[in-house]
């Protein structure tokens, strides 16, 4: 791609952050209140899910497999 469609790509993106957040009718220092507050909420979901999220897998995973007979390796007796 070209730099000037680049450029005119992140900006229509921008103006449709604008208008979607109808952040446009803000005044400048509202504005950067606003963007701070947005950014840190999703700076706070992303760590979040990167945390929990695995965890939670994990936990599901090992409880649907004790639901449906499936046996741990410290369970399962060694037969010679």
């Amino acid at each position: 791609m070209d730099i000037k469609h680049v450029k005119e790509y992140i900006s229509w993106l921008y103006f449709q952050y604008l208008l979607i957040t109808c952040s446009y009718v803000l005044e400048p220092w509202e504005q950067s209140i606003f963007n701070t507050v947005l950014l840190t909420v999703v700076a706070m979901v992303v760590y979040t899910s990167y945390v929990f999220i695995p965890i939670h897998v994990s936990l599901a995973l090992e409880f649907f497999s004790g639901i449906f007979g499936e046996q741990h390796e410290s369970t399962v007796a060694v037969i010679n």
